[in-house]
This record gives C-alpha cells, sequence and structure tokens, in this order.
C-alpha cells in the first residue's frame, strides 16, 4: 500500500523520517509518497484532507478531528521549545496591543499561544515562519518566530520580548504542545498502528545510528543553516515525546486544545477522540 506522508524540512521532521522514508529501515506493505512543506501548507493540506499522513501545529487538529486521528509517535513536545515574540528594540515591548505582529501561520500553535498571552493584540498578519525575522529586522513590526529562528534572532541584534512556551508552562505546569503527526480516519485501522509503529523505529535509528553523525537528508533539506544550529533545532525538538507522547504529553495536548475550544465556542475534546488507540476503533 502507497501511502501520502507530509512533514516540513526542518531537521526535527527529517531526523524523524529519515529512516522511513529512504528504506533504512524495513516498512513491510507500506510505502510512502513524501511532500515536504513548510508546518502552515500542511496545515491548510489537513484541513483539505489532501495527505494521508501528515505533520501539522497541534493548534489546527481541532479543525480536522473529523478526518484525522492523532498518532502517539512524532510529536514536538516537551519543555522550553516554544515561539518567542521577539522585536527590534527593547523599547518595543510596551504598547504591544497597539503594534503589528507578524506570525507564522493562522493555524500554527505558535498563533494560538500569542492569542492566549496577548488576546487584546489583534493587529496580525501571517508570513511564513522563514520570513518574520526580515519583517522585524526591517522595522515593520513584532514578530513570532519558531524553529531554527530561536538559535539566531539574537545575533541579528534582535531581542525577546515573551518566551510564548514559558508563558504556555507557568500557566499549566504542563509541556508544550507544538505540532504532531496525524492520520486519515479512512485508513485501516491495522495500517494505521503500523505507521505509528514505524515512525517509532525510525526515530530510534536515527538517535543509535545517526545522531553523532547527521545525514545528507537532513542536511540537503536544512534550508543553508550551520550544522550548529541543524543540531540545536534536534536536541530541542526530538526527545522521549517524539517517541511516543505518552499520557502526560495527551494531557497536555488536551487542555491546548479545549483551551482553543472555549475561545471558538466548541465541544470540549477527550482523549480518546483525539489519540490513536492501539486496542479501539477511531472514535469520534
Amino acid at each position: 500500500m502507497k501511502l501520502t506522508l507530509g512533514f516540513s524540512p526542518c531537521p526535527n521532521d527529517t531526523f524523524i523520517f529519515d529512516a522511513l522514508v529512504n528504506h533504512k529501515i524495513d516498512t513491510g506493505n507500506l510505502s510512502f509518497d513524501v511532500v515536504l512543506d513548510d508546518v502552515e501548507t500542511l496545515n491548510k493540506w489537513a484541513l483539505q484532507g489532501k495527505l494521508d499522513i501528515t505533520k501539522l501545529s497541534y493548534g489546527v487538529v481541532p479543525l480536522v478531528l473529523d478526518n484525522y486521528i492523532v498518532l502517539n509517535s512524532g510529536s514536538a513536545l516537551g519543555s522550553g521549545v516554544g515561539p518567542l515574540l521577539i522585536s527590534k528594540n527593547a523599547a518595543a515591548a510596551e504598547h504591544i496591543d497597539q503594534q503589528t505582529i507578524a506570525i507564522p501561520g493562522e493555524h500554527t500553535t505558535a498563533h494560538l499561544l500569542f492569542s492566549l498571552a496577548y488576546p487584546n493584540a489583534n493587529n496580525r498578519i501571517f508570513l511564513r515562519y522563514d520570513e518574520i525575522e526580515n519583517f522585524v529586522l526591517e522595522g515593520k513590526g513584532l514578530g513570532v518566530i519558531i524553529h531554527e529562528n530561536r538559535f539566531t534572532y539574537a545575533a541579528k541584534g534582535l531581542h525577546k520580548i515573551t518566551d510564548l512556551g514559558d508563558y504556555w508552562e507557568k500557566q499549566t505546569g504542563k509541556p508544550i504542545p507544538l505540532g504532531g503527526i496525524v492520520a486519515k480516519r479512512s485508513l485501516d485501522h491495522k495500517s494505521v498502528l503500523q505507521v505509528d509503529t514505524l515512525i517509532r523505529k525510525s526515530i530510534e535509528f536515527a538517535f543509535e545510528n545517526h545522531y553523532r553523525e547527521l545525514t545528507g537528508y537532513v542536511k540537503e533539506n536544512a534550508q543553508e543553516m550551520s550544522e550548529d544550529i541543524m543540531r540545536k533545532h534536534i536536541n530541542l525538538y526530538v526527545n522521549v515525546h517524539s517517541l511516543d507522547i505518552g499520557h502526560d504529553g495527551q494531557m497536555a495536548v488536551a487542555e491546548l486544545l479545549n483551551i482553543k475550544q472555549k475561545i471558538n465556542n466548541g465541544n470540549l475534546l477527550a482523549i480518546n477522540q483525539i489519540f490513536l488507540s492501539s486496542t479501539n476503533r477511531y472514535q469520534t
């Protein structure tokens, strides 16, 4: 069976999926037609039901749960990994509600976290995540940065206003749910369980065989990052929750999604509505 699979070209995703998509582990009867794109594009495609298996932001999950179930492997979730609100100068930290804020996509978790911290800052624009540093450098407004920009903004003379992940952790006491992997509910349960297991095996293979020396697949998709930045990126976003999100991770995701549901006056969600179960057919 061939499945369409989408994830970002960022080092954490290519590190996770390298062994799976490049035939370094046995995938049995499954093969994958792979598409790499930025996470907000993947979010929009998930809203359209375009791919069988895809990475997406947890912020968009409530909008796609009718069609997708969240897998237990492949998540980006942890402590100290959240988006940062940055400015060109320290004085810009004042009067945030009146300033223009560039955000890396309407459906990203970064947008949801920003909305929680600054509910009255409504002058928002949405850009690709890799365009936001320049937006701020050009004096056009503030920006919410994610991914490798966490490691590059200070060297460009930009200033951190708020660590939105730290804000979340202090408010909830839970790890920050950034993104996860979902599979279409229309796929047969056995195949989805197989994909979930293969993603875990792919991560285990990466840690066991290529952690000290990054593979060509990671490097060639890393958009001119230094190897040091690539490694910091992987260290930050690939962890024990990526192997298996676990109960604590699931509870963190459920809290984030239910905060979004309350904001949108939607119905609250239970764990078994969100995550793949190894024993039961998908529940909605």
